[in-house]
């Protein structure tokens, strides 16, 4: 029997692969709406995030969630996103 392939994708802030379950995803709604999916399964184009705080503030510093979305996110957006890591 072959062994059940596990989807790899990378984190925006420390750039390693690692398995989709083990990271957050933020997405991009087609509503145009930022927003962050811990199931991984709402629709929309996706970037990637370790869930710890390093992670999300390299992500932030260099920009790479924007570059992956496609457009800008919004400091609010970002301080939300920082607040929902955070309780987690």
């Amino acid at each position: 029997m072959v062994p059940k392939k596990i989807p790899l994708r990378r984190c925006n802030g420390c750039g390693e692969m690692k398995p989709k379950k083990e990271l957050i995803r933020v997405i991009l709604t087609p509503q145009g709406e930022i927003e962050l999916d811990v199931t991984g399964k709402k629709n929309g184009r996706g970037a990637y995030v370790c869930p710890s705080s390093e992670c999300f503030a390299k992500a932030r510093k260099t920009k790479a969630i924007e570059r992956s979305l496609g457009v800008s996110v919004p400091e609010e957006i970002y301080e939300r996103i920082g607040k929902e890591l955070s309780d987690e």
